[in-house]
């Protein structure tokens, strides 16, 4: 475990000092977000903050790649590996670092959706092609009986968990936020389940990738926090949707099935739940969202300004609120996830169940509060008489 933080602190001690840097080099390209209807921000902000997180993951993996404990997941037929096409951990840094030049160039030119969809979808399958696959579903020894299907589902998840990232990225440190805590909570699951499976090492490049997400994060939001100096922009949504996509497949295929019985159920649809619910936020804003758009005869990429961030903006929560609203819903899943790892599950559910019903109250707090002062105050001071 203490390397893995050392992971966690390298990557977080990078991406801080190396931000301000991206921050310079996105007021020179002229990379900046400029105020749109849409937008809650109400100043011009650079946005090249992906850059800076590459940066800080980089390093971390090419010091990974030198301890010890965790050369063995940068090596391949027991030689070491240079960071090129070898195995998953590079391939992964290489996919990320391309999808956060796919980013880079979106947010300096607008690249249409379709060349940002072709570019995710290429480095999908760049890392698929390199062994990142989804083959088996840990349920009852279900497995994908297609190489190609295989390879289809692998690119599908990936792709979309990018750009579920991506949608909720919509206010100061939101979406590096939500991915630290959701991936803390997915990096001690990681974590324990490896210790399980594979007693003799708890080497693993899911944890490992998760480690150096999760540091990204932490150095950015200093920078990100509202009010924002920067914006991490589609270079950073993109790059921690890959690698969080990427660390949830390498994860799910950890779980032999023909080991799994009737009493592991929970453990067992664990390594499938679990990234659902770290995700569950950014995935569930962004179906929404698709189908709002389609209903109304729309594109699914057109925006608006009815995202879940904005809805708790208009139940009265000023933009930090909001934040922090946000933050406790993804922990109540990501960590209350883990717990069903940890605990029977008819404790998790009935706590689960009143840590819903809590946020649920603080959630609409503001409107119960302006309908009591409505209903308190005399009709003619209502109505501004």
């Amino acid at each position: 475990m203490k390397v893995y933080v050392l992971v966690i602190l390298l990557s977080a001690v990078v991406t801080y000092l190396f931000t301000p840097f991206a921050r310079w080099l996105a007021l020179r390209l002229g990379a900046v977000t400029a105020v749109r209807a849409r937008d809650v921000h109400s100043i011009p902000t650079p946005r090249l903050g992906g850059a800076a997180m590459l940066v800080g993951v980089g390093v971390s993996f090419v010091f990974a790649s030198q301890i010890p404990f965790l050369q063995g997941i940068f090596v391949k037929n027991g030689a070491q590996c240079s960071p090129g096409l070898c195995d998953s951990a590079w391939a992964l840094l290489i996919g990320g670092a391309f999808v956060t030049l796919l980013g880079i160039a979106d947010d300096v030119w607008d690249l249409d959706w379709m060349v940002k969809f072709a570019g995710q979808t290429l480095a999908a399958g760049f890392v698929a092609w390199q062994g990142v696959q989804l083959v088996s579903l840990p349920i009852g020894g279900l497995t994908i009986g297609s190489a190609r299907i295989s390879m289809i589902v692998t690119v599908f998840v990936i792709v979309l968990v990018m750009n579920a990232v991506n949608f909720v990225d919509g206010l100061d440190g939101l979406a590096a936020g939500i991915v630290a805590i959701g991936g803390s909570g997915f990096f001690i699951y990681t974590y324990l389940l490896t210790q399980q499976t594979s007693p003799g090492s708890y080497a693993s490049v899911a944890i490992t990738v998760l480690a150096a997400v999760i540091g990204a994060c932490l150095g950015f939001l200093p920078h990100n926090f509202h009010p924002a100096k920067i914006f991490m922009g589609d270079s950073g949504s993109m790059l921690l949707g890959f690698l969080m996509a990427a660390a949830s497949i390498l994860v799910a295929g950890q779980i032999d099935p023909s080991q799994v019985t009737v009493g592991e159920a929970i453990p067992a649809y664990a390594p499938l739940l679990l990234p659902a619910a770290v995700l569950v936020l950014p995935l569930l804003d962004m179906t929404m969202a698709v189908l709002r758009r389609l209903w109304a005869g729309k594109s699914p990429f057109a925006p608006d300004r009815l995202h879940i961030h904005h809805r708790l903006l208009g139940l009265g929560h000023s933009h930090m609120q909001a934040v922090l609203i946000m933050y406790m819903w993804s922990a109540v899943f990501a960590f209350g996830g883990v717990a069903l790892f940890l605990v029977r599950f008819q404790i998790i559910a009935a706590i689960g169940a009143v840590a819903i019903l809590l946020m649920i109250g603080v959630t609409m707090l503001p409107k119960y509060v302006a309908s009591r002062s409505a209903l308190t105050q005399p009709k003619g001071e209502a109505h501004g008489l």
